[in-house]
């Protein structure tokens, strides 16, 4: 076999054999974190958009304010970007088994699906991210693989990474706040 196809070939057997990580390798940490709980009242949260080489592009503050009723919530935020622009999204997630949840939102493609397990929590789902100024704004469908850790009862970090066609293209890091009691 030829140097070149056998290169190929241990690449690919390493890109099959990889696997991505879980929430449930979380179980046994603490504090265990409670959606219903951590996003019910006001947060404020403060991060940054980095590009696919780490250079941070812009940062955010985050107003947000979670309710919820048995199995639903609605959690609304108000994002102020350090340029000037502001923007809001309204996420309206579901319990839908144990530690699983969906969720929905205006800019992203149809439903996303999270887990919790111990102190995390990941989200999967596709935003639509609109790039440029008028004609020549143009709408990106982006995944985003979204990972929260609770620290304790009050702080939460989120890191969040974007990818296009399998590539990443960016990342968003950012850490909630509760207000104290």
């Amino acid at each position: 076999m030829k140097p070149i196809l056998i290169g190929w070939v241990v690449f690919a057997m390493g890109l099959v054999s990889c696997t991505s990580l879980e929430p449930a390798v979380y179980q046994s940490e603490t504090p265990r974190l409670s959606l219903e709980n951590y996003f019910n009242g006001p947060l404020e949260a403060h991060g940054m958009l980095s590009d696919r080489s780490g250079k941070v592009t812009r940062r955010f503050v985050v107003k947000l304010v979670g309710r919820w009723q048995g199995e639903e919530g609605v959690l609304e935020e108000d994002f102020v970007w350090s340029d000037g622009e502001k923007q809001r999204r309204v996420w309206r997630l579901k319990r839908v088994g144990e530690g699983r949840y969906e969720g929905r939102a205006d800019d992203v493609e149809g439903v996303a699906v999270g887990e919790v397990a111990g102190n995390a929590f990941r989200m999967k789902y596709v935003l639509q991210v609109p790039v440029g100024e008028g004609e020549k704004r143009k709408v990106y469908s982006i995944n985003v693989d979204d990972w929260m850790y609770l620290i304790d009862e009050r702080v939460m970090l989120n890191r969040s990474v974007m990818s296009k066609f399998g590539f990443r293209v960016g990342e968003v890091t950012l850490s909630f706040m509760k207000p104290s009691p």
